[in-house]
């Protein structure tokens, strides 16, 4: 369902995708910034949602390392994953304004 509103922690992954590509726990620690503290992502829920998101084309691998004798995987967001992320945010935008406009008319005394 394309159109149907993100979770939020998918709305997180990507944003914490969009400014560069990073590896797991650099995207956990970024989830974590971005959301205040409020979403705090375990190692396994990040990456059956990067599997996820790899399969519907909204992110990919960028690169592949050995750290410490570990694999460490780069994750990028695609330009669809890009699209759908933009897509969302002017979604929670015109929320957004809705729930202002409607706010003000309330404490104006007014109806919306």
């Amino acid at each position: 369902m394309p159109n149907a509103p993100l979770r939020e922690p998918t709305f997180l992954i990507l944003t914490a995708l969009a400014a560069r590509p990073q590896h797991g726990y650099g995207i956990l620690r970024d989830v974590e910034e971005i959301s205040e503290g409020r979403v705090t992502l375990q190692a396994g829920t990040l990456y059956a949602a990067l599997d996820r998101l790899s399969a519907d084309g909204w992110v990919d691998v960028d690169r592949e390392e050995v750290v410490d004798g570990r694999l460490r995987r780069y994750y990028r967001l695609t330009e669809p994953g890009a699209a759908r992320l933009a897509a969302e945010v002017e979604k929670l935008q015109a929320h957004t304004r809705a729930a202002r406009q409607r706010l003000r008319a309330r404490l104006s005394g007014g109806t919306a």
